[in-house]
């Protein structure tokens, strides 16, 4: 008589095939994506609207000829890999080349004085780019980080006639190495997302903010600016700070001081 833990041998059959075939994916995927996958479940949560980042940047510690932050953004976002496409001159290859931090200078009309700043996306409590956006792509995740999504985003351009920080590139052209933290590609426009695959992960701070502290000048600061305990809560109380073009009343998660 068969008791009741006995399995016809095809039904064990089966399920040795299944268990076989699971661990040899497993063994066949990439590092990376094994990496993802154990770390599912601090991403999994989702973006809290508990939360909202943003960023400080204090001018006066900006340094005229500093592009650390620049370098930094480019290797961690991968932009550092694209190539300048054979034959192409230095004015087009600067006004195309995807750009999703640069430093600017800023003068005053009246003493002349020039304050040096990164710019990058401003990240909008209201962001137009948003508003624009005809398929949805561009969007503002529940922490306030603004995104795009490269899978619906078809390069209409309207996010970036839209943005008035000029903070998006488009990518013209193919894109044949990049990481896998920060998936890009051609005809998709794309730009600062204070570096949501970190935040995801649990780290309290950006690729800018890390190569600025590290060459010593400490200009930017990364944070919730709703937890009143964090260091950018506490900053912004103590330091005066404004918003890049404050009368358009977009409320960005990105402010400055010394300006």
């Amino acid at each position: 008589m068969t008791g009741k833990t006995d399995q016809p041998k095809d039904v064990k059959r089966r399920k040795f095939i299944g268990i076989t075939v699971a661990a040899a994916s497993a063994a066949s995927v990439a590092p990376g994506i094994l990496l993802t996958l154990a770390d599912a479940g601090t991403e999994s949560e989702g973006a809290s609207s508990n939360v909202r980042w943003g960023m400080l940047v204090d001018s006066n510690k900006c340094a005229e000829d500093c592009t650390a932050c620049v370098d930094a953004c480019n290797q961690e976002n991968g932009i550092d890999l694209l190539q300048r496409p054979e034959g192409q001159g230095d004015e087009m290859w600067n006004a195309q080349r995807p750009q999703w931090i640069r430093k600017v200078k800023l003068r005053d009309r009246q003493t002349d004085e020039i304050t040096n700043l990164p710019m990058m996306c401003q990240h909008c409590e209201f962001p137009p780019c948003v508003d624009v956006c005809p398929t949805g792509a561009s969007f503002k995740r529940a922490d306030g980080i603004v995104m795009v999504d490269r899978h619906t985003c078809i390069g209409c351009r309207y996010c970036m006639m839209a943005c008035p920080y000029k903070a998006r590139s488009f990518v013209h052209q193919n894109v044949a190495e990049q990481t896998v933290r920060a998936p890009r590609g051609k005809g998709c426009v794309e730009s600062c997302n204070l570096c949501v695959h970190r935040v995801d992960s649990g780290a309290t701070t950006t690729a800018c903010q890390d190569a600025c502290n590290k060459d010593g000048h400490q200009a930017i600061l990364f944070g919730d600016l709703m937890d009143p305990e964090s260091d950018l809560s506490k900053a912004l109380k103590e330091k005066s700070s404004r918003q890049i073009r404050a009368d358009l009343e977009l409320n960005t998660g990105v402010r400055y001081t010394s300006l």
